[in-house]
């Protein structure tokens, strides 16, 4: 597959590129001069140099700082980022089976680039435990059941329930009403049918309300645990529309929620907290 200046065609993912001759970027010369030999010492004279060549040729002297050499901008961390969001956003959606293995040279032509960036992401996809590796072959899509599922929503629920109920005698009305978009976001998401995009706006809303704890670390902890809650089941063969309903019952849950926060009704805000969790 050709690739632009830019990047891949296919997604547009931007390459490394360096400075090409005579574009302008400084070059650092040679320096085979010994530190600490001055101009026109017995040194210089016995290699015959010309005491006056060095400041002719813009070359630094001893009491000069050298120019550090530059270096090429190296954007790999970025295409790796690139990469694992695309593969987490497939393996919401679906994209990536469970039980199969994909191998990185695959993906990579599928996503428009090398190996080493899939390579890396998936690594980072085994960490979490969303894949694991198969020797010689690639990485296999974890099957998960039922059960681990709810393990999940149960861990979620000892993390985030009882910071929402301290939250929600302690945030101002006007804190929460500050949320609603993000709460309307996912309601627009999930009338969209699409798993991906709810996702994204389900962990972002999810987000918003623990990072009022002021708990970064806490934060972080359930958004992985809520990334692993969206990864699709080995069984998840629910109809279209039982999957569209699903979202959408999700969705509610989260503006009634905002509805009950702003209200201050704390037993509201218990039995939804619940729910969502339950369910």
């Amino acid at each position: 597959m050709k690739q632009g200046a830019h990047g891949s065609a296919a997604t547009g993912i931007p390459q490394v590129s360096q400075a090409p001759e005579g574009s302008g970027v400084p070059r650092v010369p040679s320096q085979g001069r010994a530190a600490g030999v001055g101009l026109g010492s017995d040194v210089d004279r016995a290699r015959g140099a010309d005491a006056s060549a060095p400041t002719a040729r813009g070359e630094h002297t001893h009491s000069e700082q050298p120019i550090p050499r530059p270096r090429p901008v190296v954007q790999r961390a970025s295409v790796r980022g690139q990469i694992l969001d695309a593969l987490r956003t497939a393996l919401v959606a679906g994209e990536l089976t469970p039980g199969a293995v994909y191998s990185a040279p695959a993906l990579g032509e599928r996503f428009g680039v090398s190996a080493t960036p899939v390579r890396e992401a998936m690594q980072q996809l085994a960490l979490e435990g969303a894949v694991e590796v198969v020797p010689n072959r690639g990485f296999r899509v974890v099957e998960r059941g039922a059960r681990e599922l709810a393990q999940l929503a149960e861990v979620r629920a000892l993390i985030e329930v009882p910071v929402m109920l301290r939250l929600a005698r302690t945030v101002p009305a006007e804190r929460w009403a500050e949320l609603r978009p993000l709460a309307e976001a996912t309601v627009r998401a999930a009338s969209t049918g699409c798993r991906a995009t709810y996702a994204e706006c389900d962990r972002t809303f999810h987000r918003a309300v623990l990072s009022l704890c002021g708990n970064e670390q806490l934060v972080q902890i359930a958004d992985d645990l809520h990334r692993r809650a969206q990864w699709p089941l080995v069984s998840a063969a629910l109809p279209p529309d039982r999957s569209h309903a699903d979202l959408i019952t999700d969705a509610t849950e989260h503006t009634a929620l905002l509805d009950a926060l702003i209200a201050g009704d704390l037993d509201v805000v218990r039995s939804l907290v619940g729910e969502h969790f339950a369910g």
